[in-house]
């Protein structure tokens, strides 16, 4: 079995000096895969070098966690590192972008107004380049789907593309919607407009009954899996409000934990192990083409 981590911040800080070890071990793990998004303009070249040190993948975009700090110009930086990056095999997507309305602040103006001008530009950008998106969307999955059937190109545009970003199969977009909590319908309208939905370690929670009523009914061509190392950590590694009051401090999710997530996913399913490897593997490379070429020919 083959793991593919859609989603992991490995050049986070939390994993200083450990990253190179962190991403062996997930290795050993038969994660042969890890893509890593940019959150902003500063890691554009850390994520790119990662991907560029371990065999993996990367993408570049600016997080709406970070448009606070973003500058106007930062929009103009990513569109020139697309740009130099667009014959790079490993850059496999504009990510993570999109919009959260989570953050009380991000909630109202004017931050409210500069996500969705950053989230806007960039889709435009994804676009341009014929590239995949990583999208957020925490307390925002309507407001992201509006977006994005605003950008997405027209049905008769769409049949003519043959870049990587857009789609074959009258889809306008190509990609993933990252740490999906959302409905049964606003997943298929995800799923209508070409993305896959990215699944990873709240589905361990027995409490999440809504998001693993999702994670066992949705169609598994719809399911890719990611850690978003090293956030959302799986059941097992979670510490409560009151041990960290008491001192203990929050374990560290990381890639390597992807297996036992899947695991768990497969159980909720009622399937082998290995064929959610198969399906989920097949569904990162349709959400991100570029994967095709950077896996063995044999998984």
């Amino acid at each position: 079995m083959q793991w593919i981590d859609t989603h992991c911040h490995l050049d986070a800080s939390e994993f200083g000096d450990s990253a190179h070890l962190e991403r062996g071990l997930a290795a050993t793990n038969n994660v042969a895969i890890c893509v890593f998004p940019a959150v902003d303009v500063a890691n554009f070249e850390a994520v790119r070098a990662l991907a560029h040190a371990h065999g993996d993948a990367y993408c570049l975009g600016i997080h709406p966690l970070y448009v606070g700090q973003a500058h106007d110009d930062d929009l103009n930086q990513l569109d020139a590192a697309l740009s130099r990056c667009q014959g790079d095999p490993r850059l496999v997507a504009v990510g993570e972008i999109g919009l959260d309305f989570f953050v009380p602040e991000l909630q109202i103006n004017p931050l409210r107004e500069r996500q969705i001008h950053f989230f806007r530009a960039q889709l435009k950008l994804a676009d341009k380049y014929q590239l995949p998106v990583v999208l957020h969307s925490r307390r925002a999955v309507d407001q992201v789907l509006k977006h994005l059937r605003e950008l997405g190109r027209p049905e008769s545009d769409t049949r003519a593309q043959v870049g990587a970003g857009k789609c074959l199969d009258n889809t306008p977009w190509r990609g993933i919607a990252h740490a999906f909590n959302g409905s049964t319908q606003q997943a298929r309208a995800f799923t209508d407009l070409g993305l896959k939905l990215g699944f990873g370690g709240a589905l361990t929670f027995e409490r999440a009954l809504q998001l693993r009523r999702l994670a066992a009914e949705l169609p598994l061509d719809a399911i890719v899996l990611e850690t978003d190392s090293p956030d959302m950590p799986p059941h097992w590694l979670y510490t409560t409000a009151e041990q960290r009051a008491a001192g203990h401090p929050q374990s560290v999710n990381s890639p390597a934990q992807l297996p036992r997530i899947a695991a768990e996913l497969a159980g909720l399913r009622g399937i082998t192990e290995q064929a959610l490897s198969r399906a989920t593997t097949r569904n990162a490379q349709v959400a991100l083409p570029k994967l095709v070429d950077l896996l063995p020919r044999d998984v």
